[in-house]
C-alpha cells in the first residue's frame, strides 16, 4: 500500500471538504453527460436478428420483453472457447441483483454471446447467474456492433480502432422501441467506456489501494471466475 499522508482530523476534515467541491463538480459535468448521452440521435434497426435462448428462436424485439428500452451486454464468449471470459464475468456477477430494478424503469437487460446456446446455459449455470442470455450463432448482430470480427473487411473496434488479430471484444448497446414496434440503436460503448457498468470496481476507487493494478502484468491479471479464487486454475 501506497504510503498514507498522515495528518490531523481537522487536516483531514479541510482535505476533505476540499475534495467535496471537485466530486460535486464531476457530479455535475457527468450529469451534463449523461444528457448528451440521451441526446444522440437514433437509428432505425431494419435488419431481423434472430437470437437461440432457452425459450425458442427470439427476435431482437422479443428481447425488449414488453418493455421500450433494451440494453444488451456483449458477453464475449467465442464459439470455440472452453468458458466465458472472466472479465465479462466479473461484470455480469452484479447482473442479477439489477434486473428487477431496471424493469420498474421500463428496462430489460439481456447479455448476447456469439457461442452457441448449450455452451451459455453450461456456463450460467456454473455461475449461478439467472440474467437472460442469449447467442447470436449464426448472426450478424455481434459483428454489426463491433464485437465480433465481420465476414469481410477489418474489424474496427471502439469507432476508430482496427483490430490487427481481430477476436471477440465486449461491449454494450442500448435499443429504444416506439409504440410502432420499430427498434432503434440510441447508443454503444467499449473498453473502459463499459466501467461505470462494474459495481466493483467503483467500490475499489473508494478504498486506500484503489484498483492496486499498476504493477501488474496487464490491469485484470488479478482477477479469477469467482468459483475459481483459492485454485491455481485461471
Amino acid at each position: 500500500m501506497k504510503e498514507a499522508r498522515i495528518g490531523t482530523r481537522e487536516e483531514w476534515l479541510a482535505a476533505r471538504k476540499a475534495l467535496v467541491a471537485e466530486e460535486k463538480a464531476h457530479t455535475r459535468a457527468r450529469d451534463a453527460l449523461s444528457e448528451r448521452r440521451r441526446a444522440l440521435p437514433w437509428y432505425r434497426i431494419d435488419k431481423a436478428y434472430r437470437f437461440k435462448s432457452g425459450r425458442g428462436p427470439m427476435t431482437l424485439a422479443d428481447l425488449f420483453a414488453g418493455r421500450s428500452q433494451l440494453v444488451v451486454y456483449h458477453f464475449m464468449y467465442g464459439p470455440d472457447w472452453e468458458q466465458g471470459c472472466k472479465s465479462r464475468s466479473f461484470w455480469a456477477d452484479s447482473f442479477d441483483g439489477i434486473v428487477e430494478h431496471l424493469a420498474q424503469r421500463d428496462v430489460t437487460l439481456a447479455c448476447v454471446s456469439i457461442a452457441p446456446l448449450a455452451m451459455l446455459d453450461a456456463f450460467k449455470q456454473r455461475m449461478g447467474w439467472h440474467f437472460n442470455w442469449v447467442s447470436s450463432e449464426g448472426s450478424d448482430f455481434n459483428a454489426d456492433f463491433g464485437v465480433s470480427p465481420p465476414a469481410s473487411g477489418p474489424m474496427i473496434y471502439n469507432f476508430d480502432k482496427a483490430i490487427k488479430e481481430p477476436g471477440e471484444m465486449p461491449g454494450v448497446s442500448v435499443f429504444a422501441k416506439d409504440a410502432s414496434g420499430a427498434i432503434f440503436h440510441t447508443y454503444s460503448c467499449y473498453a473502459r467506456g463499459l466501467d461505470m457498468l462494474n459495481s466493483a470496481y467503483q467500490i475499489l476507487d473508494l478504498v486506500p489501494k484503489g484498483r492496486d493494478e499498476g504493477d501488474l502484468p496487464y490491469s485484470m491479471s488479478w482477477l479469477r471466475h469467482k468459483d475459481r479464487y483459492g485454485t491455481d486454475s485461471s
